[in-house]
């Protein structure tokens, strides 16, 4: 071994960190194992390597029942700078690979539940590679933004979930659906939260929908919301831009916990909030205009309230709360069963009608002969009709069966059938005995 391999070691040792004593050590094993596959070599050996010289020696060695050295000599093979400079090598590749492993597991251990910046190496169903310069950073499906496109190229920022080394190296595993990560995009816009003059003391989150987000101030002289929201939304409205269009609500957080889960169910007003501590349960009553806003797009503005309180929150209105009935629909009011039912006193109002004045079977035989007359009154209204359109030049009428008709005995005439009325007759003419 030359002097320029020992200076090459110490190079190593002074930018990637690996010591050079580990790298010989490593080189000495290496050789070892080269050793025993060459030509009659020893079936145990040693080899030593001089640290100013370089100079390399292979020692065989025998070795009793216990595994005692009971005899060793030197039994360098002539060849073996060969077998040396291929070795050495490949054990200097595999220890600066080691080594870089070891570096980034140091860098990122520490570094758990921080906020760092990549760029999308890969994306597919399974998950996203990111490049975050000194390391390869792997974001499973689970941690994504649902719906979210991630395109080759693409720089998102992502938070820190797990370091876990492994043979391969060390894995980091990043995130950004993590309710953690809202709080590392908000304390990298607003520097009231570093310095803990505001502090968010609660998340509730749906990836990719909405968030909401409680915040406290240390400061009497701070507004813990207007500093998270920002000048004209500037704050806020960068928090949204990164998680790509999801919505983030900022409530102040409170002591009282009726006061806070009033705020935690904005932008709906809320009247009155009925604690029950024992079984952390909420009973929320809200005008009836506002039932729709409280509950929120399929349940969703409940659910994040009761995620941020920590109480199970039942909302009401306040007409269900008063025990008011809704007002039945017009569908309902027109229903069959409501029409029959309307029906049925009608009809007994009008049986009833004619006992006050006869007997009952009177009443029937009279309701019969009505009836009777009933039907037959269109005919005969027709008939008059007729005979009331008849001119009265009987010589100006042409009929098919002959040209001049004979005159009409009056006293032939038919009989004219019960109810119906001759033309020219009064008022005064006796009624037909049938409507008697």
């Amino acid at each position: 071994m030359d002097y320029n391999l020992l200076d090459a070691l110490e190079l190593l040792e002074r930018e990637k960190g690996v010591p050079a004593e580990t790298i010989l050590d490593a080189l000495a094993n290496a050789l070892v194992s080269a050793y025993k596959r060459t030509t009659g070599a020893a079936e145990e050996a040693r080899v030593t390597i001089d640290p100013d010289t370089g100079e390399i020696t292979v020692y065989g060695q025998e070795l009793d029942e216990d595994g005692n050295v009971t005899r060793e000599w030197e039994d360098t093979p002539d060849d073996f700078g060969r077998i040396a400079a291929q070795t050495a090598k490949q054990v200097i590749m595999q220890r600066l690979r080691d080594a870089k492993r070891d570096q980034v597991f140091d860098l990122y251990h520490d570094r758990v539940g921080d906020l760092v910046t990549g760029i999308v190496q890969q994306s597919d169903h399974r998950y996203a590679m990111l490049d975050l310069g000194n390391a390869e950073a792997i974001m499973p499906s689970s941690e994504r933004i649902p719906y979210e496109r991630l395109d080759r190229g693409n720089r998102v920022k992502a938070y820190i979930l797990e370091v876990r080394s492994e043979t391969k190296g060390p894995q980091i595993v990043v995130s950004r659906s993590h309710p953690e990560f809202i709080r590392s995009l908000f304390e990298l816009e607003v520097p009231e939260l570093v310095d803990g003059d505001v502090e968010i003391r609660a998340i509730a989150r749906e990836p990719g929908h909405r968030t909401k987000i409680a915040v406290a101030s240390n400061d009497a002289n701070i507004d813990p919301v207007g500093a998270c929201v920002g000048a004209r939304g500037s704050r806020v409205r960068q928090v949204v831009n990164e998680l790509r269009g999801e919505k983030v609500d900022i409530v102040e957080w409170r002591d009282d916990t009726r006061a806070f889960i009033a705020e935690a169910l904005s932008p709906a007003k809320v009247k009155e909030v009925r604690l029950n501590d024992e079984d952390r349960i909420a009973q929320v009553i809200v005008p009836d205009h506002q039932l729709s806003l409280a509950i929120g797009k399929e349940g969703q503005n409940a659910r994040l309230a009761a995620r941020l309180s920590g109480y199970k929150i039942d909302i009401r209105s306040e007409s269900e709360d008063l025990g008011i009935l809704p007002e039945p629909d017009v569908a309902e009011a027109n229903a069959p069963g409501a029409v029959d039912a309307a029906a049925e006193p009608a009809a007994t109002t009008e049986a009833a009608e004619p006992e006050a004045g006869a007997e009952p079977e009177a009443a029937v035989e009279e309701a019969a002969v009505e009836e009777a007359a009933v039907e037959e009154a269109p005919v005969e209204e027709a008939s008059v009709e007729a005979q009331a359109a008849e001119p009265d030049d009987a010589d100006e009428v042409d009929t098919p069966d002959a040209q001049d008709p004979e005159p009409v005995d009056e006293s032939a005439e038919p009989a004219v059938e019960a109810g119906a009325v001759e033309p020219g007759e009064t008022e005064d003419a006796e009624e037909p005995v049938v409507a008697e």
